[in-house]
């Protein structure tokens, strides 16, 4: 009789195997998807604190803009301005792989903007 239960059980195991195996295969990708959100997000801080940085040094524009697209993620959309005595740099970029999602990762950043050395004299 043990045999015969044994090999009533092969079956179930591999069903129960072609069942589980598909969800464990979409959670992991799941995962792997997130991780490169939170690592594009991570870019996005990066790149808007370095053009702030940049832009409070009163370097350039095109210089502001280039250091932070070069520390963005790709295609992210780049804005600089200047409120009085300060720069706020924002940069937005769509999340990796699945484009299709309706959200984008979104981060800002302001300085101060420093005096220039020698002005006035």
């Amino acid at each position: 009789m043990a045999g015969c239960e044994r090999r009533a059980d092969r079956g179930f195991v591999s069903v129960e195997t072609a069942m589980v195996m598909p969800v464990l295969v979409m959670f992991v990708t799941a995962l792997v998807w997130g991780l490169l959100v939170v690592a594009a997000q991570i870019q996005c801080v990066d790149a808007a604190r370095t053009g702030a940085r940049a832009a409070a040094r009163q370097d350039p524009p095109d210089a502001v803009v280039e250091v932070t697209r070069a520390a963005a993620p790709p295609g992210a959309r780049i804005t600089v301005s200047r409120e009085a005595e300060q720069v706020r740099v924002v940069v937005v970029a769509r999340p990796p792989v699945l484009h299709g999602l309706p959200f984008e990762l979104r981060e800002e950043a302001v300085a101060a903007v420093e005096e220039t050395v020698g002005v006035g004299a």
